[in-house]
């Protein structure tokens, strides 16, 4: 649930954005005094997401980094749970660094996109053909979800398709005599029993999560209602999830498990590294996140508890399995218009660079002898390794598409790794992705910013019991009804064929 500061941050975005376009003018670059030296580093000013300790970026990892790719990489990092708020004061003021990383193309973004923040990459990339990596290493139509309008903005963030998984404690499982769930209502049951049995010894919970409902895992959940198919009204206009009635069902599931006591108590406002900590300290039994996670937090729960062990389940419910796929396209990296045509070529040559096989493995292993050993032909962090790469150390470059990039845990054994992947490569095969996935209807955005901080304010209060799911059914209805939200539905339609083609 959003906080009265994101609202009033919200409020004045709209009113900026405006002014955001003006100080982005393409007529108006910055000097940025590069050098015509080739053999110099080049200097990039970037802002990008913190997802561990902040890092020395002079430390043996990045300086090989930069070495290798000759650039000089002055890095705003900005925690996860504090991204998307600073991103939308960074869009709204129109003070923009040379580079924006960002994780995913959310409405603000967009709008700064069509107010002429960032530049079109078309005709500097053309057919590839000076750009190989791009053009062979990446995910297959990554381009569709990085265009606005038919035209493309960003290079992707490459991540693998297999990636959120809802875990649970296999240890625990088994101490009580619980079969691995494979349906919700197994789930439920499982959870249920194991809260009552406290095998943490200290409050045992079951679900947990972050902001609104469980964060990461709710689409995870929602296809598990079919919610995550696409769904069209009686003339063809397409509806978003959020206001489909396969989520609602899915709300008042949610509903039931924290009248059970199964839900985090505090799911609404507890933030990601508050559920992260919880987990890793042992507390809870379920959290969804990434799966080449599952290692860390097994190390960190076998501080206190023996031989821990995570699995991530596939759950059959009445519209599908709980198998939520990503695009392969995590977000991207878009340059400001305030940097000059010459630049945006050299840095168009950095992230090409980043595109390569040679650099990809230096993101997920650093340097061998110094982050990793080999091990029966498995790379193997060490100490220092689990230090310095992790997703942080991912997130100032393209990076090549790797299939078990998401799955894969740099400190795990080859036998570990491949156990994981026999998990979960039936995923690929299973999973769903949100149909809303690249599509960018004005009228949506405008309609949607109009109800978004009033439904998750909604949401939070049918799964608590402060209203009734009637009532929360009686809401969406209305929003569903309003002529504006029809037109965004017809016009969410045709995008879809377009986008589908």
């Amino acid at each position: 649930m959003r906080t009265m500061f994101d609202k009033k941050v919200a409020a004045v975005l709209c009113s900026l954005l405006t002014l955001a376009a003006c100080n982005n003018n393409a007529s108006d670059p910055v000097d940025t005094n590069e050098s015509n030296d080739p053999d110099e580093p080049l200097y990039i000013k970037m802002f990008a997401g913190l997802y561990n300790e902040l890092p020395e970026m002079d430390n043996a990892y990045w300086t090989e980094w930069q070495e290798r790719t000759n650039t000089e990489l002055d890095i705003e990092w900005v925690p996860s749970g504090d991204l998307d708020t600073k991103m939308d004061l960074l869009l709204a003021s129109g003070d923009l660094p040379e580079v924006l990383s960002s994780p995913d193309v959310r409405p603000p973004l967009v709008n700064a996109i069509k107010n002429g923040a960032f530049w079109e990459l078309d005709d500097f990339l053309g057919d590839y053909s000076e750009y190989p990596n791009l053009k062979n290493n990446l995910a297959e139509d990554w381009q569709k979800y990085l265009s606005v309008d038919g035209k493309l903005y960003g290079l992707p963030r490459s991540r693998s398709r297999i990636d959120i998984g809802i875990k649970i404690r296999k240890d625990w499982l088994d101490e009580l005599n619980i079969p691995v769930p494979t349906t919700l209502d197994e789930y439920q049951d499982a959870l249920k029993q194991i809260v009552e049995e406290d095998p943490a010894g200290s409050d045992t919970l079951g679900l947990i999560g972050h902001g609104t409902i469980v964060a990461d895992g709710t689409d995870a959940f929602a296809a598990a209602f079919g919610a995550m198919d696409p769904y069209f009204t009686d003339d063809g206009g397409l509806v978003p999830k959020q206001l489909t009635p396969m989520y609602t069902d899915m709300v008042e599931w949610f509903s039931e498990l924290y009248a059970d006591g199964l839900l985090a108590q505090e799911f609404s406002v507890m933030k990601l590294t508050q559920a992260e900590e919880l987990y890793k300290s042992g507390r809870a039994a379920s959290y969804a996140r990434s799966i080449w996670w599952d290692k860390e937090y097994e190390d960190a729960i076998s501080r206190t508890q023996p031989d821990p062990e995570i699995i991530n389940l596939a759950l059959e419910g009445p519209g599908g399995v709980s198998v939520n796929l990503a695009t392969g396209v995590s977000g991207g990296y878009f340059i400001s218009k305030t940097v000059p045509e010459e630049k945006v070529k050299k840095i168009l040559d950095y992230l090409e660079h980043t595109a390569s096989e040679e650099i990809t493995e230096l993101a997920y292993y650093g340097i061998e002898g110094v982050h990793h050993e080999v091990v029966d032909g498995q790379k193997v962090l060490n100490e220092l390794g689990e230090q310095e790469i992790n997703t942080t150390s991912k997130g100032a470059g393209v990076l090549a598409y790797s299939k078990w990039g998401k799955v894969e845990s740099a400190s795990g054994s080859k036998e570990y790794n491949d156990n994981k992947k026999q998990q979960v490569e039936h995923f690929d095969e299973i999973g769903t992705i949100d149909p809303m996935t690249g599509l960018h209807s004005d009228i949506w955005l405008t309609e949607w910013a109009k109800h978004v901080n009033e439904w998750e304010t909604m949401v939070t209060r049918v799964i608590v019991g402060q209203i009734s799911i009637d009532e929360y059914k009686d809401y969406i209805e209305s929003i569903k009804e309003s002529p504006g939200m029809l037109e965004a539905f017809a016009e969410l339609g045709e995008e879809y064929k377009v986008f589908n083609q």
